[in-house]
């Protein structure tokens, strides 16, 4: 699947019986052998004019300025023929997004078969058709809003499951590919160096960033690249999942679900999103800025491969939001 063909989000009433169905079978066999994974299979597009406007006003000394701002949409998910939530995203990759999210919400199955995957985009609505009938009437009683910007929302029953999920003991972690992880993605075009006002996750391997997504909010990005992962056959074991936000509970809870046994942020945590980590084995990196970093939980995956202090440190232009200080 050509990236160009991968921004596209999917055509009003398009089924994922067809066309996207057919891409993805395509690329099974280089996705499923890690070996053959390529850096930056899907990142994002500043320049695409879905995703920004053109706002006018003054900057600090008066003068006129123009400048992009991120859109933000809103988008009603319905499993099957029930309403599940609705929203803000800027919009691209629906398709990812809504499979994503019911996948990380024990809504999706692993073993589910999707049927098709209606979208359209004048209704703001995305429709996933499972041959498996669903009703979540009960579960979605028991929304609970999570610490993510953009208004997260969990469900009462997310942590079902967490106790039953094994990670990887023979994963490995790098240092130095914790730098080169950095400098690739924080150099990489996108909309934050663009427009600022959004948030970045991405799935790597090794030192080599894999499938890069931003959105208004960090829970939609990680939701992106899960539905990205399910619908490509992409295994996580040997992957490592890179966010630009704080450590929370839910990125915690949302990366332990999709298997992987390492997260790193550019961020600081909070005590339960460590707690829970310890509790699952995953190995927790936060405020990865320049040549620091610290490990609060899952150090046994360490390697000390690389000398600290001949690393440089980050250009100004690349400093995030909460990346020192949350």
């Amino acid at each position: 699947m050509s990236e160009a063909a991968a921004r596209k989000p999917a055509e009003p009433a398009q089924r994922a019986g067809q066309a996207p169905v057919r891409r993805a079978q395509k690329a099974a066999a280089k996705l499923t052998d890690s070996a053959a994974l390529e850096e930056f299979l899907l990142r994002p597009d500043p320049d695409d004019p879905r995703l920004t406007r053109a706002v006018q006003g003054l900057d600090e000394s008066g003068q006129a300025i123009e400048t992009p701002v991120v859109m933000e949409r809103p988008l009603t998910l319905y499993l099957n023929s029930q309403e599940i939530v609705t929203m803000m995203t800027i919009g691209d990759y629906p398709d990812y997004l809504a499979i994503g999210y019911l996948l990380n919400q024990n809504m999706l199955r692993a073993d589910d078969e999707i049927e098709g995957v209606d979208y359209d985009e004048d209704l703001e609505v995305v429709v996933v058709r499972t041959r498996r009938a669903t009703n979540y009437e009960e579960k979605l009683k028991k929304k609970i809003r999570t610490s993510g910007c953009a208004q997260g929302t969990v469900f009462g029953d997310l942590m079902e499951k967490f106790d039953e999920i094994a990670l990887d003991p023979d994963a490995v972690l790098r240092t130095s590919w914790i730098y080169e992880l950095s400098r690739k993605i924080n150099g990489a075009p996108s909309l934050y160096l663009t427009s600022g006002a959004i948030h970045g996750c991405v799935l790597c391997q090794g030192d080599r960033p894999l499938v890069y997504m931003e959105d208004v909010g960090r829970h939609n990005a990680v939701d992106k690249i899960a539905g990205y992962m399910f619908r490509h056959g992409i295994a996580p074991d040997d992957k490592i999942f890179y966010t630009t936000g704080r450590l929370t509970s839910e990125m915690v809870i949302k990366t332990v679900q999709m298997g992987i046994p390492i997260l790193i942020s550019r961020s600081g945590f909070t005590a339960w999103g460590v707690d829970l980590a310890r509790q699952a084995g995953l190995t927790l990196v936060g405020r990865a800025k320049g040549r620091r970093f610290l490990a609060l939980a899952g150090e046994q995956r360490l390697v000390f491969d690389a000398d600290h202090r001949a690393v440089a440190e980050e250009a100004a232009r690349h400093g995030r939001k909460a990346a020192s200080d949350d």
